[in-house]
């Protein structure tokens, strides 16, 4: 017999708190950070961790081609689950919760289910998605995206990373190159919980936030030649300089999102010079520029804007410049239905609530493509993230999780 569902339903929070701790000291560093680049073989351990807990609760485990990972649940009927995780890779100097929070949530969701003998109507999943954070390899959330078949998986296995070694071969190595069609199972709903990783929620003194969509993401890397000479004897005038070129791009994209306002943000976050002496002009400069906006006709001309500085650049100071696009995505809007859903769960609850854009990229923004979408926010302390320091108190955490396990129950029936 079915257990009727209550909303005093809670999870375990001393339980999701420990394997979140578990999970972190896998490839764990200094200051209580995390590195688990994508497909290393910190991430490889990693994935047995959170696959092994998976089984564990009777999951049905699946890995496809690009190394993504379902946990399936059933329910009374056959169909697409009601699907929820995020990623469990880290960039070089991760926060333990980045990621990490939305896969363990699932579990902890599933484990709680079990205990309290509670059946859904439809199945529901838990799934972690191969490289979501580009750390390693471009661009990043590869795995939801070749989920959803907005990139070809042969396309993806072929991608070389940072450090020359491609997807495909290091999937191999660390066992994780699956056999199951990439995009299976369809998803009913997805919903991810995760931390903020912005200041606003704190901020508010907000519990909840309800994310309503993503900020569209444009990377660009530029190349950038110039003439190496003697810095004491060349004037001026008659400089061809690499590394005055790649100040002045950077320069250009803080004035970008200082003239342009409202979402609109730009980083200079990679930038290298050769033969990087003090005392010569550099002949050779690699940077990144990251340019986001919440809406798509702002950040087309921000990104045309930044194109035509560029231009101007060549022709001013005699570089040369070449442009590669790392990563290019649309703003993408949440289901509007699943938003209300989240709010008013949260809500009911008794947390506080407020409506938000994700600053950063998220699995989510992939499967929105193809199935009802929302995400769950919880406050970042500092709005801190991708840092050894990042912190989400243990309420906090308790708090999503909760209300993720009861839009989870709404939408399985």
């Amino acid at each position: 017999m079915t257990t009727p569902v209550r909303r005093e339903l809670t999870i375990d929070g001393g339980r999701l708190d420990q394997r979140i701790a578990a999970l972190a000291e896998v490839g764990s560093i200094d200051g209580g950070g995390v590195c688990r680049l994508a497909l290393s073989p910190e991430d490889k351990a990693g994935r047995d961790l959170v696959v092994g807990w998976m089984r564990e609760l009777g999951l049905a485990v699946s890995v496809d081609r690009i190394g993504n990972v379902v946990g399936v649940r059933p329910g009374r009927r056959d169909g697409p689950p009601v699907m929820t995780g995020s990623h469990i890779d880290t960039v070089r100097t991760g926060g333990r919760y980045d990621g990490n929070l939305g896969v363990l949530a699932g579990v902890e969701v599933i484990e709680t289910l079990n205990t309290a003998g509670i059946e859904t109507e439809h199945p529901l999943a838990v799934a972690f998605f191969t490289n979501e954070e580009g750390a390693r390899f471009a661009p990043d959330m590869m795995g939801s995206l070749v989920y959803v078949g907005g990139m070809g998986v042969d396309e993806a296995l072929g991608v070389v990373g940072i450090d020359g070694r491609s997807v495909g071969d290091c999937l191999a190595e660390i066992g994780y190159a699956g056999e199951a069609g990439c995009g299976a199972p369809a998803v009913k709903a997805f919903v991810e919980l995760h931390v903020e990783q912005g200041p606003v929620l704190e901020a508010e003194g907000v519990v909840i936030g309800a994310v309503e969509g993503v900020q569209g993401i444009s990377w660009t890397e530029y190349t950038i030649g110039g003439v190496s000479n003697h810095a004491g004897t060349t004037p001026m005038r008659m400089r061809t300089d690499a590394g005055y070129a790649a100040a002045a791009i950077a320069c250009e994209a803080r004035r970008i999102a200082t003239e342009f306002g409202g979402d609109q943000v730009a980083t200079v976050g990679a930038i290298t010079l050769k033969p990087n002496l003090v005392n010569v002009i550099a002949n050779h400069a690699l940077l990144t520029v990251d340019v986001r906006n919440t809406d798509e006709a702002t950040l087309q001309a921000a990104e045309k804007r930044m194109a035509d500085f560029v231009a101007a650049l060549v022709r001013d100071e005699g570089v040369t410049i070449t442009s590669r696009t790392l990563a290019r995505f649309e703003p993408v809007a949440f289901d509007p239905d699943l938003v209300d859903k989240v709010e008013a769960i949260a809500w009911a609850q008794g947390h506080s609530v407020r409506r938000l854009p994700s600053g950063a990229g998220h699995d989510a923004q992939m499967l929105a493509r193809v199935c009802p979408t929302a995400m769950i926010f919880v406050p970042s302390v500092g709005g801190i993230s991708h840092n050894v320091r990042e912190y989400t108190s243990p309420e906090h955490l308790q708090a999503g999780t909760n209300v993720l396990l009861h839009v989870m129950l709404d939408l399985a029936g």
